[in-house]
């Protein structure tokens, strides 16, 4: 979608506003690619409304454009790409890499969370079904790759994780196909998120690869956790950023990332503090650890 060489995105889902732990992510993101002379973009991810929150996406929006994350383009939202997910299907399921699976919840949950592929081979309708992706009983599913942050990361799709769904049985499609194609669509050069969702990334390289796309780059960030050691989300009742503290915001972040701001950028303006963040970005600055306690006041 662009000449620009490198291509970084924020794809938030609408399920309430930002909170500290989305800010250190779409920071991140920003300065990384902006750093590189890229273009962000910004995605929103509303495919899963049962758990989306009327509003949200606005709101997301304002607090972006109030920390002075400005994107590029327009915004691009999941819910007008179903279509374009549905292709993918097709392609895979014209190289027999898909099938029908009705296993419900209850018997997931037998397994540990790895899909025996029970139905693989049963030749099942599409009412009531999901679809998964057939990743063999061979290694083929072996990924690898090196992750900008966490360093050498591998896993055997087969034994770790079995075949995944790519469409739920409610008809709604999963994360790991969405993003993969949007990522390919928008031309995505650099993935820049938190550490809990390292472990999809070996899902989305196959996909990638059986669907004959490129791989991005990816770095995956610490997550910022609460005094309970869990992850600062909205199901955990993460405050949301209060308006009005931005720059505090933005300087609190650089530090919590370990980008070592000077004291007196505290003092200075939204865009003076992002100007001084593309400057000095610097990668191996960032701990390679899954989570780090977030600042007490967030």
């Amino acid at each position: 979608m662009s000449a620009l060489s490198n291509i970084g995105r924020f794809a938030p889902s609408p399920t309430g506003p930002l909170h500290f732990g989305s800010l250190v992510s779409a920071l991140a993101s920003y300065l990384d690619i902006k750093k590189r002379r890229g273009q962000w973009l910004v995605r929103v991810e509303d495919i899963d409304p049962p758990r989306e929150v009327p509003g949200a996406s606005a709101t997301i929006l304002q607090q972006l454009d109030a920390h002075g994350l400005h994107w590029d383009g327009d915004v691009l939202y999941q819910s007008e790409r179903l279509p374009d997910y549905l292709a993918a299907l097709e392609q895979l399921a014209h190289k027999d890499l898909t099938y029908y699976c009705t296993c419900n919840r209850q018997r997931m949950q037998t397994l540990g969370g790895i899909y025996d592929g029970h139905c693989r081979d049963l030749q099942l309708a599409d009412k009531d079904s999901a679809i998964r992706l057939n990743v063999g009983d061979t290694d083929r599913g072996h990924q690898q790759f090196t992750d900008l942050i966490m360093g050498d990361y591998q896993q055997s799709l087969r034994t770790e994780v079995g075949d995944f769904a790519l469409r739920r049985r409610d008809g709604l499609f999963s994360y790991q196909l969405a993003v993969v194609v949007d990522d390919h669509y928008q031309g995505i050069t650099h993935i820049v998120r938190g550490s809990d969702l390292l472990d999809s990334t070996p899902r989305q390289l196959y996909l990638q690869q059986c669907l004959g796309y490129q791989r991005p780059e990816y770095m995956h960030l610490p997550v910022a956790l609460n005094t309970d050691g869990q992850k600062l989300s909205k199901q955990n009742h993460a405050a949301a950023l209060a308006p009005g503290n931005e720059a505090h915001n933005l300087y609190t972040a650089l530090v919590w990332l370990q980008q070592q701001p000077p004291a007196e950028l505290a003092y200075l303006s939204v865009s003076e503090i992002l100007g001084w963040g593309i400057t000095n970005w610097a990668i191996s600055k960032i701990p390679s650890t899954m989570g780090m306690s977030a600042p007490d006041r967030f």
